[in-house]
């Protein structure tokens, strides 16, 4: 987004020599709203957040430019780039904004906690961990979904925390490292047995081919994953049965459909009880980084911080 040309005789703003610089007695409210511009992305999921028309978020950024004599934001089709004035600016006011925003919700209670993240995880291992918290009085608004939505949801001010299977783009973002989910190759006993003699990767390869395979997607994102990590090789083949999550795989494989690939935490039970029975011990089983996405507007309320701290710490035994 370029300044526009000034009218004649009004002073063109000397660069800046030392960084960004803020002018005189500068605007809370121009720094709040570039601050939310530069936290979400977009000038249309800022507006909301800040209760205001998209229209008057650009002026006051247009503004804020003029009154810095810098382009804090290049236009994209969807959403807006900071530049590298805007990341120093961001730097510098980010702390004391937050610390007076803090300050002036002290009299706030604190609200629902929005949650978000793979419908799986979420009933296997988040709710559980979480319930102690409900019983303190922690409320959550709970969201089932894929990353990219979520993400793209979360920009847009709807989730205070997501977790997801890779880190999004950008500086704005907090994030860590929550847990690495295991994948195991698995059957029911009775196919399990079938294959049992094909200990090699490529007898084991070709015995499963004689299997129904079960999945959740036509392309088959766990299992060719599987096949590239640990057999070094592309799959070929196509699913006897696509369900629509891994539920739904769960149970088809538990009733004997066939074979699949599944996040040990979603089968581990099924594992102990012989319902399931592993295929394959690789020395080295493939992993999917979890991470834990927390929008920068969630600091106001205290629960979020006690429901990422506690999903933290359950994460350790996951």
């Amino acid at each position: 987004m370029k300044n526009q040309t000034r009218a004649a005789g009004q002073e063109t703003p000397a660069p800046a020599t030392a960084g960004t610089q803020l002018p005189p007695h500068a605007d809370l409210n121009l720094l709040r709203t570039f601050l939310a511009v530069h936290r979400t992305g977009s000038f249309t999921a800022a507006a909301p957040r800040l209760g205001l028309s998209q229209p008057t978020v650009t002026a006051q950024i247009r503004t804020l430019e003029q009154q810095t004599g810098r382009e804090l934001f290049t236009r994209l089709p969807r959403g807006v780039d900071p530049t590298p004035h805007a990341h120093e600016l961001a730097a510098r006011i980010a702390a004391p904004l937050d610390a007076l925003a803090a300050l002036e919700d002290t009299a706030a209670t604190a609200g629902p906690v929005h949650l978000a993240g793979p419908s799986e995880l979420l009933c296997v291992r988040v709710l559980p961990a979480l319930a102690p918290l409900v019983t303190e009085g922690v409320q959550l608004r709970v969201t089932q979904g894929l990353p990219e939505p979520l993400i793209e949801e979360m920009r847009a001010g709807r989730h205070d925390l997501v977790i997801a299977t890779r880190r999004p783009r950008g500086r704005t973002w907090e994030s860590v490292p929550l847990t690495d989910e295991e994948y195991v190759l698995v059957a029911a006993p009775a196919w399990a047995e079938h294959v049992g003699g094909h200990t090699q990767s490529g007898d084991l390869c070709a015995a499963l081919r004689e299997v129904p395979m079960v999945t959740y997607a036509e392309d088959l994102p766990i299992i060719r994953r599987y096949w590239r990590t640990v057999f070094a090789k592309q799959h070929t083949a196509r699913a006897a049965i696509t369900v629509p999550n891994l539920y739904a795989v769960l149970s088809a494989v538990n009733a004997g459909a066939g074979y699949s690939v599944l996040p040990r935490s979603l089968c581990q039970e099924h594992l102990d009880a012989g319902r399931l029975a592993p295929l394959h011990d690789p020395e080295e089983a493939p992993l999917n980084t979890l991470f834990l996405l927390q929008h920068p507007g969630a600091k106001a309320n205290p629960d979020v911080s006690r429901v990422r701290e506690r999903l933290q710490e359950a994460a350790r035994t996951w």
